[in-house]
């Protein structure tokens, strides 16, 4: 009999009560934001992709927690649910797409042009094959409009085991290939060793 391996989704008993977490918040915060230089890839100049993890889903949830002052757990809990997907499994990759847009303009100006930008990041690795970044149904069905994006957008990255073999051996570059924003960036070392912590089990 097979055991199965345990899940890294986040639980009610992983989130702290408002007075607990504010004795850690420092801290937490601190080291959070080193964890996150090394899982943040800019592509292009409008651009952010933020490869997310367990800590990075608990820094989320606490933070809007206190921000609520959520007080029960059931409200905990519709948090959970809102942010366990994005938490990998091994041989997964999940990432928060952000458009940085300052200003109306740019927000009215790319939001139309960059129509389809969902379906058009991947992860091109040394062999030359790709790892396609996909948006779950629910995230879709958000998608009202065909003729125009949103600014964030929730992607995963499945992995075969042969693929998480060539992206630990080779360079992998993260690419779009929306017709108006032709972008690619190479990973850094950093950040490949930290995003193995994912792939791997």
């Amino acid at each position: 009999m097979t055991t199965m391996a345990p899940t890294r989704k986040l639980t009610l008993d992983d989130i702290a009560d408002l007075r607990a977490y504010e004795r850690e918040r420092e801290t937490f915060r601190a080291r959070m934001i080193e964890v996150k230089r090394r899982r943040r890839v800019a592509l292009g100049t409008l651009m952010t992709i933020m490869f997310e993890n367990r800590d990075t889903m608990r820094l989320q949830i606490q933070e809007m927690v206190r921000v609520e002052k959520v007080l029960t757990d059931e409200g905990v809990l519709e948090e959970l649910k809102a942010y366990n997907p994005m938490i990998p499994e091994p041989g997964q990759l999940c990432a928060t797409l952000f458009l940085e847009l300052t200003s109306e303009d740019q927000v009215r100006e790319w939001l139309p042009k960059l129509a389809g930008l969902e379906n058009s990041i991947s992860l091109l690795l040394a062999d030359g094959s790709r790892v396609r970044g996909e948006i779950d149904e629910q995230h879709a069905a958000g998608l009202t409009r065909d003729d125009v994006t949103a600014a964030v957008h929730y992607l995963t990255f499945n992995f075969t085991p042969e693929q998480v073999n060539v992206f630990e051996a080779g360079p992998v570059t993260v690419e779009c290939s929306q017709p108006n924003y032709l972008e690619a960036s190479a990973l850094s070392d950093s950040t490949k060793a930290e995003l193995l912590t994912d792939l791997l089990p």
